[in-house]
């Protein structure tokens, strides 16, 4: 097992799920949940997008060993499903499907390329209330929030259903008079696609889009603690007729289908999203067989609101950058920098709001914070907050689990944040906001510069010029001015530092899954 693999193990097994044999039920009767989520679970069987095999060249198969892998609702701890837990052999079985497949479709026209992509598009609406539901229901997030996600991972497959018949070539001047030099892209081949459990969704439509679009053809390895929206999402491409191998998904044993991926030959580029140390592992990983890489990797968000902004806008806005899918994003603000002029009466104003925060189950209408994935993420924000006390910051709210009981925990907000506790060094990927008091534009800039990340960034400032200064200074790949929302398939996302590689989503996107050609043409004359 390779050391990548052991660290994405090691990843998966934050709160791992039990394996189990096979058994002639995969999926848990609906007697055994509570009358919310059974209720939810029998909309989304009778749309048939209840999956639970993994898809390999068009056909749903069972792991060969007949093993299986619990999926949990993190609401409340009821079993979902148990889904196939696949491993080496199924996935070599899937990077050969995808690679036979690749021939064929990458040799379709860009229109029909375009129209497979659009119809999947076309069917993920019309489906987006069973896919929130199902999204909801294994990663925990409000139903608002997943009815958000639907529609922003489908907008990949529309933008790149565009983008298809827009994948342009070059001419080149000649440096003789009898040669013609023409630049070709062409798609780079079979993409291994790995992503992670809090956009099960996006993640997934964000770069299988692109990569068809091109003429790629995938294999899909999703987290082991949403497979359920991944697979259900797959069934409805083979329904829109993505053609069987062009789109394969393989979930379960991580470290053998993360070694699969790496070590095969045919697999040309790994595409990943998750942490900054797993990254590394799986770009070390793809060095034995040179293959393209693009990576989205961990955050450290600085949000900085200056004396100058408008303080219902910074609140609002800050508020929506840190508590979106309680604080488990990649662009969550994780560091929120407050000038002194203005810190109290923001830091009241910020209390407020956060304190109106509605903790609770995401079917629940009036839920806007869920739980946490697992008792290993809960546990991480106790050790941030515990080491941020012990340093001399005070909880302002919160700072505790959640009388909800099981994943829950407090929406938080932390004062008296300094440089040298976890809360500012490294990603808490939950719901704690720490306020850092600053003076200067100088030191705002230091501070938010002061780490190894550079994913998203946030400025909240009525000051024209000052927005100019400081975006540009910013050593991060996304910035906001006066907004806590920036995400958008027709914008480029990706980071800076050691927050990854390359760009997904916009025009941009879909460069990382061409090679470009050059073609000398002799004797032209």
């Amino acid at each position: 097992m390779s050391t990548a693999m052991m660290t994405m193990r090691r990843a998966a097994a934050l709160g791992a799920r039990h394996i189990l044999a096979s058994s002639s039920s995969r999926v848990v009767p609906i007697r055994h949940m509570s009358a919310d989520v059974g209720a939810a679970m029998e909309k989304i069987r009778a749309a048939g997008l209840l999956k639970t095999q993994g898809l390999i060249a068009g056909r749903w198969v069972d792991a060969y060993d007949g093993k299986t892998i619990e999926v949990e609702n993190p609401a409340t701890g009821e079993v979902l499903a148990s889904v196939s837990c696949m491993g080496s052999r199924e996935t070599s079985d899937a990077i050969a499907s995808a690679h036979s497949t690749f021939y064929s479709w990458s040799k379709l026209t860009a229109n029909e390329r375009s129209k497979a992509l659009r119809k999947w598009y076309d069917l993920i609406i019309a489906h987006k209330e069973e896919l929130a539901l199902l999204m909801t229901l294994e990663q925990g997030k409000p139903m608002k929030e997943a009815l958000g996600e639907v529609n922003y991972g489908a907008s990949f497959l529309e933008y790149f259903a565009e983008e298809a018949k827009r994948i342009y070539g070059d001419i080149i001047p000649p440096t003789l008079s009898d040669r013609r030099l023409l630049v070709l892209k062409q798609p780079v081949g079979v993409v291994g696609a790995i992503t992670p459990w809090n956009f099960p969704l996006a993640m997934i439509t964000r770069k299988v889009g692109p990569a068809l679009a091109c003429g790629c053809t995938v294999v899909v390895k999703p987290s082991e603690f949403t497979p359920l929206t991944a697979l259900a999402a797959a069934d409805l491409a083979l329904q829109a007729g993505i053609p069987a191998g062009a789109l394969n998904v393989v979930m379960g044993n991580a470290p053998e289908i993360g070694d699969a991926l790496l070590q095969s030959t045919q697999v040309r580029k790994i595409t990943f999203t998750g942490s900054t140390a797993v990254g590394k592992k799986l770009m070390a990983g793809s060095a034995d067989t040179v293959k393209k890489v693009s990576l989205e990797l961990g955050g450290n968000a600085p949000c900085i609101v200056f004396d100058d902004a408008d303080i219902d806008v910074a609140v609002k806005g800050s508020l929506a950058a840190k508590f979106r899918n309680s604080g488990q994003t990649c662009v969550c603000a994780n560091r929120i920098l407050v000038q002194e002029g203005i810190y109290e009466k923001f830091a009241s104003a910020f209390i407020k709001a956060v304190q109106s925060l509605q903790v609770g189950n995401g079917l629940e209408e009036t839920t806007s914070q869920g739980p946490l994935i697992n008792e290993a993420a809960v546990q991480k924000v106790e050790k941030f907050i515990n080491d941020a006390t012990s340093k001399g910051a005070n909880v302002m709210v919160g700072g505790k689990r959640h009388s909800l009981g099981m994943t829950f925990y407090e929406p938080t907000v932390v004062g008296n944040v300094s440089n040298d506790m976890l809360l500012f060094r490294e990603e808490v990927f939950g719901p704690v906001a720490p306020l850092i008091p600053f003076k200067t534009e100088e030191e705002a800039i230091h501070l938010a510069n002061d780490t190894n990340a550079g994913l998203a960034a946030y400025i909240f400032t009525n000051s024209i010029p000052r927005s100019w200064r400081v975006s540009e200074s910013l050593e991060y790949g996304l910035v906001g001015v006066n907004e806590g929302i920036i995400s958008t398939e027709v914008a480029p996302f990706g980071g800076v530092k050691q927050s990854g590689l390359g760009r997904e989503g916009s025009k941009y996107g879909v460069d990382e899954y061409l090679e470009l050609k050059y073609i000398c043409m002799g004797n032209m004359s």
